[in-house]
């Protein structure tokens, strides 16, 4: 099995048509942010509207902190930004606001995207939880 699954890889074209069938099935909300001080989002799922209830076409060119509202959590995002300038990862929690204002819990990972040590982007796998 790992042999088949290497022998597609190692062709890019396979490589990418496996990673757009992860991230277009998954059931978390999947986001990627290009490597700019801004972090623009480039990308997002379908699981991402679902979410959000923003449609993944309005959203690319602006930043994650469209979701960001008066009660998410700024010591969170300080966090998240220090993990960002460290090059480093994060896994947090925040309330953060779907398209229609309405607050919802998210819980994310975020992790480097890097090509020979260098970050060339950012992905972010998000949920949304409940108050616990």
């Amino acid at each position: 099995m790992a042999n088949s699954l290497t022998n597609v890889l190692e062709d890019t074209e396979g490589c990418l048509a496996l990673l757009e069938v992860l991230a277009e099935n998954s059931f978390d909300s999947i986001l990627i942010t290009d490597a700019s001080a801004e972090g623009k989002i480039i990308y997002v799922n379908e699981a991402f509207k679902k979410l959000t209830g923003h449609d993944p076409a309005s959203v690319i060119g602006n930043t994650p902190r469209i979701l960001q509202g008066p009660g998410t959590d700024a010591k969170v995002i300080e966090r998240l930004a220090d993990a960002l300038k460290s090059g480093g990862t994060f896994e947090g929690k925040a309330i953060n606001y779907k398209k229609d204002g309405t607050p919802f819990i998210m819980y994310w990972r975020v992790l480097p995207i890097k090509i020979v040590k260098k970050i060339v982007a950012w992905v972010a796998i998000q949920r949304e939880g409940s108050v616990i």
